[in-house]
């Protein structure tokens, strides 16, 4: 497991953590190991989910944020800042000032591989990782002999719903108290709410709409189809780590590129993201594009799919930077990205191959290669730990 250094006597600052209690119990973890705390609070949700006795609430524009956080480093001689994910403002700002004045950043991010990890990287994760992306690197790495026993975290669905729900209303009821407050999408908590009660009824729906297609995909249609999981819109990862402007365009290239340079008898099986159920129904969009290519009858949009077996079934997996694209390296499904992914390697996905040859002439991982990507990422990234379950290995970090 990467390890952050020694905690005794450092003086420790977290900013905004996963909605929920994860930064305030890593926060305890740490006093415990010597190390002085600090908690920046940017709305009262964020007050609500931190310790009391060391948390300081932020209510001054965006535009002073850079000032304050530098000074704030200097005069508590900060040796190490935990946030959570790299691309919103705040937490943006706060790596580019600790860059400057050499105190370490560790991100934490949901798990490249999942369930039961969590990320955690120094100054940066995703697009901005400091992972090594050379092939030759992994290839000189000593032969895999053992697989990381991997714990269950117990991971809680309602843990994370309601942590969700009592983030937004209280930063919502008491926004008054922090005026100049930006959040990184909406963060209105009556959208939200509809939204995840919206979320709810398609899920309900959708797994007995769609539950006839985990028996087709392995069976009539296996090794008949390319699977394309859609990412959720407000998704970083496209707009930081890609040249797409946003999902619709991704499907646009998908499609008339599937169209005009896949097999006729071959079909393109569309997911869309768990999160984006209450926010965004791509169907009509994707149906519309589909007859206009004169391909609708190959077209299949889902929302609810057992991802192993839609994996294993698939030809080949076409992802813009996907965590899914990971797991269809696992299981050696031939994969290939649009966008920056930590995971596109030459030998693992089809890197250097257009999206128009890819429907003819897709190739699976390396599996040597990629046992040896995936035991140094779980060994320089991941903890066997979760933000909404056990903490698991971070009790030892």
């Amino acid at each position: 497991m990467n390890s952050i250094g020694d905690l005794s006597n450092k003086n420790i600052l977290f900013l905004q953590g996963p909605m929920g209690t994860f930064f305030k119990r890593l926060d305890k973890l740490l006093r415990k190991k010597g190390a002085v705390t600090y908690k920046i609070a940017f709305n009262a949700a964020d007050w609500l989910f931190s310790n009391k006795d060391n948390v300081i609430s932020y209510k001054d524009t965006p535009k002073k944020w850079e000032k304050f956080v530098e000074d704030f480093l200097i005069t508590k001689s900060i040796n190490k800042i935990f946030l959570f994910g790299d691309c919103r403002f705040y937490q943006k700002t706060t790596i580019k000032v600790a860059v400057k004045l050499g105190v370490e950043v560790f991100v934490f991010e949901e798990g490249y591989i999942r369930p039961d990890y969590v990320t955690m990287e120094k100054w940066g994760v995703n697009g901005n990782s400091k992972l090594p992306k050379s092939k030759s690197f992994y290839e000189n790495l000593p032969e895999v002999l053992e697989q990381q026993k991997t714990l269950p975290m117990n991971n809680s669905l309602y843990s994370m719903i309601m942590s969700a729900i009592i983030y937004y209303f209280v930063a919502n009821v008491f926004s008054f108290l922090y005026p100049h407050y930006i959040h990184h999408r909406s963060f209105s908590a009556t959208k939200e709410a509809f939204c995840g009660a919206r979320n709810f009824t398609r899920k309900i729906i959708y797994a007995l709409k769609n539950r006839p297609y985990n028996n087709r995909l392995k069976n009539d249609l296996s090794k008949k189809y390319f699977f394309v999981p859609l990412q959720t819109y407000t998704d970083a990862q496209i707009k930081k780590h890609s040249l797409l402007k946003n999902m619709e365009e991704f499907i646009e290239i998908v499609l008339i590129s599937f169209a005009n340079f896949a097999d006729k008898n071959h079909f393109i099986v569309f997911k869309h993201h768990p999160f984006d159920r209450g926010r965004k129904n791509y169907t009509n969009y994707i149906n519309n594009l589909a007859k206009k290519l004169n391909i609708e009858k190959r077209v299949i949009i889902l929302f609810e799919l057992c991802i192993p077996n839609t994996l294993k079934n698939a030809l080949g997996t076409v992802t813009i930077n996907s965590t899914i694209g990971f797991s269809s390296l696992y299981y050696c499904t031939p994969t290939i990205t649009l966008g920056k992914a930590i995971y596109n390697i030459k030998g693992l996905t089809c890197k250097g191959m257009d999206l128009d040859d890819f429907w003819k002439s897709p190739y699976p991982p390396n599996v040597e290669l990629f046992k040896k990507f995936r035991a140094f990422i779980i060994k320089n990234s991941q903890i066997n730990s979760c933000f909404y379950g056990d903490i698991g290995d971070l009790r030892e970090i």
